[in-house]
């Protein structure tokens, strides 16, 4: 076997946490920043330098990073709680980290489930994570790779799981390029649970060892019954006889094509649900700006998803965390974000767990699973352009809830195949 780290990523490590010490402060500094508008990044600070009150020990440590990799790591942590262990979470963002405490609250108040920020990239900060924790095993959510977290599982025996993970083909180009340090990194994992075949062979030609095919986690994903039941009572009085599409997880530049959209296709209502909270306010001064009619959430509705008065508007704006079940329980389709810029799409799963066809852009190499199957499948319409996107809205595919379904569930239990897998390669006693 190849000693890892070989001795050109050696110096890579070397020099990499070099830098996260200089830049430390100028990281502090961001985040105290990025705190003026979300207070939670300045919370906690000791954390990310690896300082903890009442760590639970020989928990399974789970990372994800942000809002959608603690979404697809929910089902698998419920399982794994429902055996009896315990979880520590770590995030890097405020989505993760309220997605986390929100969906395990009691477990929080319990005591079986701490949610914290991940250390630094520094040896210091992991090494006294490593050692207030002292994790059983990890398990990194998607296609996340922190340098200095695999040095430090490894150096203390910590074995450390690529989860749900992918390897799209552009990320997989790109680090064929130069020297590749990404790909050399993954030699330092204990190994990996995958969402299909073509992602197997991939991270197997990239170093990753010990792989295991197990499918996508949120196939898997609990539905919240009283966000579904809210949309039922909601949906006669916010939309009439009228069709409701549901915008989930826009970003950042994406959101003229969507108002054209909404201005070239008017008679549907527009649910537009921004995927990062910070743009709540931004977005909804946008679609005035653009003279459309726009209820907010945070102000059309009650805590509990109860409408205040009679709505009448053009758009309803998801400005809220942890309701995404309730707005896409409200529509007939769904249109999901991130396609039209080149960062790529975002799942298209959470509608499909619906019933309710898809809609995407043209960049899904971040999806290529499942979101290739399900266009095979013809759940799930690519659309190339915007003027594509508008036609697509006013002349729809047929797509039957059967069609659906049959999808769905031929995709579904990755959370059984990843436990089975893992027990094989890390027996619990």
């Amino acid at each position: 076997m190849t000693r890892w780290p070989d001795p050109i990523l050696r110096v890579a490590l070397w020099v990499y946490e070099a830098l996260w010490i200089i830049l430390t402060p100028i990281v502090w500094l961001y985040l105290q920043k990025r705190g003026k508008r979300d207070p939670l990044y300045a919370a906690h600070i000791g954390e990310r330098f690896g300082h903890y009150s009442s760590p639970i020990k020989g928990a399974i440590w789970v990372h994800a990073v942000s809002l959608g990799e603690m979404r697809s790591a929910t089902p698998l942590i419920r399982a794994i709680l429902a055996r009896g262990e315990t979880v520590v979470t770590t995030h890097f963002t405020p989505a993760g980290r309220r997605e986390a405490q929100r969906e395990f609250a009691s477990e929080i108040a319990a005591g079986t489930l701490q949610s914290l920020w991940v250390p630094y990239e520094t040896s210091r900060a992991y090494r006294r994570f490593l050692k207030a924790f002292k994790p059983r095993l990890g398990l990194v959510m998607e296609i996340e790779v922190w340098p200095m977290m695999i040095k430090m599982t490894r150096k203390y025996g910590t074995p450390l799981y690529m989860c749900n993970a992918q390897y799209p083909v552009k990320s997989y180009e790109k680090d064929k390029q130069g020297l590749g340090l990404r790909a050399r990194l993954f030699g330092g994992f204990a190994g990996g649970f995958v969402k299909s075949q073509d992602q197997q062979n991939r991270l197997a030609a990239a170093g990753l060892q010990n792989i295991h095919v197990t499918g996508e986690l949120r196939f898997d994903q609990p539905m919240p019954p009283t966000h579904l039941a809210a949309a039922v009572v909601a949906r006669p009085i916010i939309a009439g006889d009228r069709e409701v599409i549901t915008l989930t997880s826009v970003v950042e530049g994406e959101d003229e094509t969507y108002i054209n959209l909404i201005k070239s296709a008017p008679a549907p209502l527009y649910i537009y649900v921004p995927r990062a909270p910070e743009r709540f306010q931004d977005v909804g001064d946008m679609l005035e700006a653009a003279g459309l009619k726009v209820a907010r959430r945070s102000s059309a509705l009650t805590h509990d998803l109860a409408l205040k008065a009679e709505t009448e508007c053009d758009v309803l704006l998801g400005d809220s965390m942890g309701e995404m079940y309730f707005y896409l329980g409200l529509c007939d389709r769904a249109i999901v974000g991130g396609g039209f810029v080149p960062k790529g799409a975002h799942n298209i799963i959470e509608p499909l767990a619906l019933r309710k066809p898809v809609i995407v852009g043209p960049h899904i190499w971040t999806i290529t699973y499942p979101v290739v199957e399900a266009i095979k499948a013809g759940v799930c319409t690519m659309t190339p352009t915007s003027t594509a996107l508008v036609d697509a809205v006013i002349n729809p595919a047929t797509i039957s809830e059967a069609q659906i379904s049959a999808f769905y569930e031929e995709h579904a239990g990755g959370v059984s195949r990843t436990l089975a897998a893992l027990d094989a390669l890390q027996p619990r006693y």
